[in-house]
């Protein structure tokens, strides 16, 4: 059974439930639409924080909203995160995103370790690096990339009520399933909802919230 939801419970059962900071990655990669279809080494190598801020009335996941000018995935939410840098380690990664998109400073997060790879349908293979993310910091979006950062509750997206299946026909027609959560009028969908989905399966399986 899960812990309560306080940040104190919360840090060592999520520590202990994810993959050590440490490269290589062997945890195979998932998705949330059928088989990946790619080798991983065939996609391209990216990196999300999925930040867990501990607020006192409890934990929230910090998303941001893709800026409207953007040419791919635009207003859609997304956790920070981007394409890796030759040589860069998938952490490394999610902090220089998260800072370089809303001004997360790296000194307020504490690394807690990797979740399951997740393979995206544009062929990019994205290792979500979990971390929990100390209250006083300040944020300022990126306004080339974002459009606007929120919060939602840890407790809201690793709810299995709130996930929603959604099926769409893809240009080539096929259909793909995949998960959406929507919370405040925020649809939270694609490569987003299936890696917080995919972290779900990891932390609680069967368990009870």
């Amino acid at each position: 059974m899960s812990p309560a939801f306080a940040p104190a419970a919360l840090r060592p059962w999520i520590t202990s439930r994810l993959d050590p900071i440490a490269e290589p990655h062997t945890t195979p990669p998932s998705t949330d639409y059928g088989v990946p279809s790619a080798r991983p080494q065939d996609l391209t190598p990216a990196a999300v924080l999925v930040g867990l801020i501990e607020r006192e009335h409890g934990v929230t996941v910090l998303l941001t909203r893709r800026a409207d000018t953007l040419r791919r995935h635009t207003g859609q939410i997304a956790l920070p995160g981007g394409r890796r840098d030759p040589g860069e380690t998938p952490w490394a990664t999610a902090l220089r995103e998260a800072h370089e998109e809303v001004g997360l400073h790296p000194d307020f997060v504490d690394l807690a370790g990797l979740s399951t790879p997740y393979q995206t349908g544009t062929g990019y293979l994205i290792t979500p690096v979990v971390g929990f993310i100390r209250p006083g910091f300040a944020l300022e979006p990126n306004p080339d990339e974002v459009a606007d950062i929120f919060e939602t509750p840890f407790r809201f997206l690793m709810d299995p009520a709130n996930h929603e299946v959604h099926e769409r026909e893809t240009p080539a027609g096929d259909m793909r399933r995949f998960y959406a959560m929507t919370h405040d009028d925020r649809f939270i969908w694609g490569a987003t909802a299936g890696m917080l989905r995919i972290l779900y399966d990891r932390l609680f399986g069967e368990d009870q919230i």
